[in-house]
């Protein structure tokens, strides 16, 4: 495996799907860093860090809009988080998700559904679900549109899954995953998300293709990780999933200065003399405002 380093890189060329598609840890390839952001100042951050991949993920429906679950987002949200991503024009690639019910219905549905987000900026668009899918998956790929599959714990189905529960812990659910991930990965995925799962299947699934398999919550066992912006930057704090490691604590930090600044407000401190415009003495004299100003 190739050396990491701490600080960003310094190439600006932007990562493109076959760049991704070819980064397998067991080749030696370093592993991937994927993050959601959903706008404009977000991706900046994300960029200037130096990640691979920029996720606009369903999880806004919950992370920003303030819904229970990815359920009640669309495709005309994700195209407008989208557009606002691709607007900051990051180097990582730009990863849209493609919402419930938007690649259930028809190949044509899906189809037009995928060149929305692409239209608004995407690189390439992820969707859930395992053999099922390839139908789908076939057709956005024959339309020369990149497809991301997500495979294990896959948040649009929690009713069917019974809520958010750890997937494949059984000897043939394990399989079942292995299998569905040979699926996808023949019907043209160039890389698959893995939530949720054993660590050890986890390990199963990445040795079982040749595409890169980009984790959360699935152990270090795969060919990257992928992670919330808000759940890596504290700005998420009322859920706490065993896989998120909170790198800073920028809710505290944030309600600490408004805080500070409705103090200063309340106090007369804010905005002092510095911080506001003034008159030039002529005007201020001619206007009667002696000693007013600046």
């Amino acid at each position: 495996m190739s050396s990491t380093s701490s600080s960003p890189s310094t190439d600006r060329r932007p990562v493109t799907v076959p760049a991704v598609r070819s980064r397998k840890v067991r080749d030696g390839a370093e592993p991937l860093v994927m993050v959601t952001a959903y706008d404009a100042p977000g991706a900046r951050i994300a960029d200037e860090a130096g990640v691979d991949l920029i996720l606009v993920g369903d999880s806004v429906a919950m992370v920003v809009l303030g819904y229970d679950d990815t359920l009640q987002v669309t495709v005309d949200d994700l195209a407008h988080h989208t557009a606002a991503v691709a607007r900051a024009t990051p180097r990582p690639l730009i990863v849209a998700d493609l919402p419930w019910m938007s690649y259930h219905v028809s190949t044509e549905d899906t189809v037009r559904n995928a060149a929305t987000l692409i239209r608004a900026g995407a690189g390439c668009v992820k969707l859930e679900g395992g053999r099922k899918r390839v139908p789908m998956i076939e057709a956005i790929v024959d339309a020369e549109i990149p497809v991301m599959g997500h495979l294990g714990l896959t948040p649009q189905s929690i009713h069917a899954m019974g809520g958010f529960k750890v997937q494949g812990k059984e000897t043939d659910a394990a399989m079942q995953l292995v299998a569905d991930a040979k699926a996808l990965a023949h019907a043209g995925c160039f890389a698959i998300v893995l939530e949720g799962v054993p660590s050890e299947v986890a390990s199963l699934v990445t040795a079982a293709v040749d595409v890169p398999i980009i984790g959360i919550g699935a152990g270090p066992d795969v060919d990257g990780q992928v992670l919330v912006y808000h759940d890596v930057l504290g700005i998420e704090d009322r859920i706490a999933p065993k896989f998120v490691r909170r790198y800073a604590d920028l809710k505290a930090a944030s309600v600490q200065a408004i805080a500070a600044y409705a103090d200063d407000v309340r106090t007369g401190a804010f905005p002092a003399a510095a911080e506001s415009y003034h008159l030039s003495a002529e005007v201020a004299e001619t206007l009667g405002l002696y000693g007013r100003a600046g």
